[in-house]
């Protein structure tokens, strides 16, 4: 089965290269300009792992890491220009799984993404404990808070 990867980037040159890199290793590439477009789709139709930019208008990235994290059980990395340690702190403290400064090895960031989607398949087949929610369908049960709530209401 072929992954999806969420690539959220405003910047119009990077997610070409970068898509051309994960679609000649086997992924599925869906690009997004904006944090909260990308956002609305992902509700709709969830990755397998979500890339995303630091530096983003509209939503910034750490907003949409929040986001993804308290709705979707899925690996986040980060993929940036943006060398600023607390920023790699601040993201990977809010739940990101890696952060990664361009420029950078392709291959060896594809295989960190390999990685991550194998954590990820583990967890999702119960051989591992993740602290992010458990989404399916319109439920959505959050074990760290305690919380399980559908689209309309908690319960």
């Amino acid at each position: 089965m072929q992954n999806i990867i969420a690539l959220v980037d405003d910047n119009k040159n990077t997610p070409t290269s970068v898509i051309i890199a994960l679609e000649s290793e086997g992924f599925k590439v869906k690009s997004y300009t904006y944090g909260g477009e990308a956002f609305r789709i992902l509700q709709a139709a969830p990755a397998d792992l979500t890339v995303l930019d630091i530096k983003m208008p509209r939503m910034d990235s750490m907003e949409l890491l929040r986001r993804i994290c308290e709705h979707f059980s899925l690996p986040v990395t980060f993929l940036t220009s943006k060398d600023d340690e607390i920023d790699e702190i601040l993201g990977l403290r809010m739940g990101a799984d890696d952060y990664v400064e361009k420029p950078c090895s392709q291959r060896l960031w594809i295989d960190r993404i390999r990685a991550l989607l194998r954590r990820g398949q583990a967890v999702s087949a119960g051989e591992g404990q993740s602290d992010r929610a458990l989404v399916r369908g319109d439920l959505i049960l959050d074990s760290k808070r305690h919380v399980c709530s559908g689209k309309a209401e908690a319960v």
